[in-house]
């Protein structure tokens, strides 16, 4: 967990606005553009290793990530965030994603949650009501909005382009949302992304042909299972979840000699984990052993500050990628700290801890 905590300190990931790079690619050796999403999924890493470490350097990258979030990425007009930064003439780089502003708000929620500072809880619900209002578009949260004017985007030939099960992990804001402020406008928003998710995940795998675009797909059916863990409690959920398991699990070790990235290992574990914490489904201590460590074979070890301690995004026919992901490093790290903790005795995250 420290190794990759310091990556996220020291690598340079973290540029001097606050914001986040969507990746750090190797054999350019430079980064990729700043992420608003990605910002979004770091400040709640910093917020988690800063809990779980109290180490304060992890707060005070937190608090430079909520500035840069708050301050620079917003767009005042929408009371979205755009999906990267600076804005560009380019259409295709001046847009807003429906996912991106969910993960956002969390990461806005869980820095609101370390510091107690109103803005980003304020920030955060009017993100959330513009999400409700902006992105309906003929029974389904359109995906994409274009810039300036926010119209929805057409449809496309990949999921991060269609409305689907995947929304629903962005919809986790909306319930955290109302959890905070009682307001049911928030709980409605998100009953709605859950009907229609369920009505979409049975045909969202396999979804394609190509084995690694599966793989892609799997990714953002974890995200989908992920998001079932507040309401499993409910039996439908609770079903989908166990079926959901085994398949993800099962796509991943067809395709992985192909194709494996490492976040979906990791999110397969992490799903393991609360799922026996939560009684949905007994886990499979011999599958889990196996995950952990593939996702151990994807941490960089080198003497370069840029990479040490960090993920690689994937692996192509034994291959390393030349990324060294973010997110990939915030959902290994927690995956392999929840495993040492279910050794240890037990979880005491829930799934608001989930990054």
């Amino acid at each position: 967990m420290l190794r990759a905590g310091s990556w996220f300190l020291h690598s340079g990931i973290q540029e001097s606005t606050g914001g986040v790079a969507r990746y750090y690619l190797i054999d350019q050796r430079r980064n990729a553009r700043l992420s608003t999403e990605i910002t979004g999924y770091a400040t709640k890493a910093y917020c988690y290793l800063h809990r779980e470490t109290g180490q304060l350097p992890y707060l005070l990258a937190a608090r430079a990530a909520g500035q840069f979030l708050v301050q620079r990425a917003w767009n005042q007009d929408l009371q979205l965030f755009p999906f990267e930064y600076p804005p560009t003439d380019s259409p295709a780089e001046n847009r807003v994603f429906f996912f991106d502003c969910g993960i956002i708000i969390r990461g806005l929620i869980a820095l609101w949650r370390g510091t107690g500072e109103a803005v980003y809880l304020e920030r955060a619900r009017t993100c959330g009501l513009a999400m409700i209002h902006r992105f309906e578009h003929q029974g389904c949260f359109a995906p994409i909005l274009q810039l300036p004017g926010g119209e929805p985007v057409a449809y496309g030939d990949r999921w991060s382009n269609n409305p689907g099960c995947y929304q629903l992990k962005s919809a986790l804001a909306w319930l955290e949302l109302f959890e905070i402020t009682g307001e049911s406008r928030f709980a409605a928003a998100f009953e709605t992304a859950l009907l229609r998710a369920l009505a979409d995940d049975l045909t969202f795998l396999p979804g394609a042909a190509n084995p690694s675009d599966v793989m892609d797909r799997l990714h953002a059916y974890s995200y989908f299972l992920e998001a079932l863990l507040p309401v499993a409690d409910r039996p439908e959920c609770a079903a989908r979840l166990r079926d959901g398991i085994d398949r993800l699990a099962a796509f991943a070790r067809q395709i992985a000699p192909v194709f494996a990235r490492s976040d979906v290992w990791a999110q397969l574990l992490r799903l393991r984990l609360f799922a026996a914490k939560q009684g949905v489904k007994e886990l499979d201590h011999q599958q889990a052993t196996q995950e952990v460590e593939s996702i151990v074979s994807f941490q960089w070890d080198s003497p370069e500050l840029r990479l040490h301690g960090g993920y690689c995004f994937g692996r192509r026919h034994g291959q390393l990628t030349p990324f060294a992901n973010p997110v990939s490093t915030a959902f290994c790290m927690q995956a392999l700290h929840l495993w040492r903790k279910w050794l240890q005795g037990g979880l005491d995250e829930n799934w608001r801890d989930l990054i």
